[in-house]
């Protein structure tokens, strides 16, 4: 969990996608993930991480509905929400952040 440390602590926000390749809300997410992600470029980073294989990790975040989606800037979580979501909503989260 060291590394998630690193992955958050940065200056510019991080929208995190917890995910799982056997959840279909989750699968739809994919496409809309690499719009938000094209069109932040540099302002911030979109990273996927898959419940299977992070376990401990979404067990610590509590992560019970897929996908979860949090937005964390400086170490800090300023935004969390299970469930899908459209690009324009999470374009405009991030951006509230940058």
């Amino acid at each position: 969990m060291s590394k998630f440390g690193e992955l958050i602590e940065t200056q510019i926000p991080v929208l995190l996608d917890f995910y799982a390749d056997y959840d279909g809300a989750s699968k739809e997410m994919h496409p809309v993930l690499r719009d938000v992600a094209a069109a932040l470029g540099d302002k911030a980073r979109v990273i996927k991480i898959d419940v299977e294989k992070n376990k401990e990790l979404a067990d610590a975040l509590r992560v019970k509905g897929l996908p979860t989606l949090m937005i964390y800037k400086n170490g800090e979580m300023k935004w969390r929400q299970s469930g899908e979501q459209d690009a324009k909503t999470l374009i405009g989260l991030v951006n509230e952040y940058v």
